[in-house]
């Protein structure tokens, strides 16, 4: 089963949050078939939200679903609200479990710790972070952490724009915009684009807090907006994409302090572009060999390889068939690559090869309005 979050929300609610356009085309969760040899898509339903679910997480054993409903506004604060869902294990049908509040406005990152108890929330619009615990039953509690974001606002041209760039699109404020563990559980990274910075806190399983690790922060260069980042399967390193400067950093990342040590910058975009781009995704392949990362407006997915000491070098790129590719992911046999374009209200399905690393378009369109986000389950077997 797959599960594709979109932007979901009447055109009013979308200029009032300031969601990039065109609103309101998607339906809420769209289900679908995955056909396993092919990687096409076949319609299995809507879960029908108002509310933009633009980001999804299921948890490891596919029995429950979160959605950040970006455009959902509760009180004078405008504070957003996450939703929980059961799986139904044969047919993969939703059944919303609650909605709680997210801890600030416009959530659009969701990720569960390891540990299995607790959800993280990136707030966008309040430049917040958010600690959720999940219940016995799947249900999410009251927030047991909330932390805001502040500092001094980084500059509207980015440092690595490139010639002729008018991306220009969260340096007015903070703007959380990913929040995610580190692979042992230990710390908690997350990135504010306005501040142009990556946040480490030390993470409390047991209760749910966050504490400022030391150095709380690594800093991107003045204006760049990291936006997500990816760690590498062997721990290592971590990859940050900046949307305004088009680049990817390589950090190390020393696991048992939580420190980053910045070691390489590369563009996402060929050395002769210019105008206007905003990077979106980043992904590293299951085998850690190579990164993927996505350009809005220029329309394509960059392709590196990783080297044995984690930099990377350019491979090429693939046109996305779409107009702005918001994410991509990988279905859990790492054959297909699924990309969301968000304004072309489709998600496109390249076949991936595992020795170039290159994508190969396999033809399959599937219609979704404003696709945000995909993740996938697999069903257990009926006997």
């Amino acid at each position: 089963m797959v599960y594709v979050g979109t932007f979901s929300s009447p055109l009013k609610d979308v200029l009032d949050t300031q969601v990039d356009l065109p609103p309101g085309n998607g339906r809420g969760i769209h289900l679908f078939e995955m056909n396993s040899s092919t990687g096409s898509l076949q319609s299995a339903g809507i879960y029908r939200m108002g509310n933009s679910p633009s980001c999804l997480v299921l948890n490891d054993d596919g029995t429950r679903l979160y959605s950040a409903n970006e455009t959902d506004r509760l009180g004078s604060k405008g504070e957003g609200t996450v939703s929980s869902f059961s799986v139904n294990q044969q047919t993969g049908k939703l059944t919303m479990l609650n909605s709680v509040a997210s801890g600030g406005a416009g959530p659009t990152y969701v990720s569960i710790h390891p540990s299995g108890r607790f959800l993280l929330v990136a707030n966008y619009f309040g430049g917040s972070i958010s600690v959720l615990p999940i219940l016995p039953d799947g249900k999410l509690g009251k927030a047991t952490d909330v932390k805001e974001d502040a500092g001094e606002i980084g500059p509207t041209r980015a440092t690595h724009a490139p010639p002729g760039s008018f991306a220009i699109s969260g340096h007015d404020r903070t703007h959380a915009h990913q929040v995610q563990a580190d692979p042992a559980g230990r710390f908690v990274l997350h990135v504010d684009l306005g501040l142009d910075k990556i946040f480490v806190w030390k993470f409390d399983a047991g209760s749910g807090k966050l504490t400022a690790n030391s150095p709380h922060w690594v800093s991107l260069p003045p204006g760049d907006g990291p936006r997500h980042f990816h760690f590498h399967p062997s721990g290592k390193w971590l990859y940050s994409v900046q949307e305004e400067g088009s680049t990817i950093v390589l950090f190390d990342y020393e696991s048992t302090s939580g420190q980053l040590r910045s070691r390489q910058t590369i563009s996402t975009l060929p050395k002769r572009f210019a105008g206007s781009n905003f990077c979106s995704e980043i992904l590293v392949s299951n085998d850690g060999r190579f990164v993927y990362a996505g350009n809005r407006l220029y329309d394509t997915i960059a392709i590196f390889s990783v080297g044995p000491d984690g930099k990377l070098t350019y491979v090429g790129e693939e046109f996305t068939r779409g107009n702005y590719p918001r994410s991509f992911s990988f279905d859990p046999s790492g054959n297909f690559l699924y990309c969301c374009n968000q304004r072309a209200d489709n998600v496109t399905v390249f076949r991936v090869d595992h020795k170039t690393g290159r994508l190969k378009f396999t033809g399959d369109f599937t219609p979704v309005g404003n696709p945000s986000h995909i993740v996938f389950q697999k069903l257990v077997a009926i006997d």
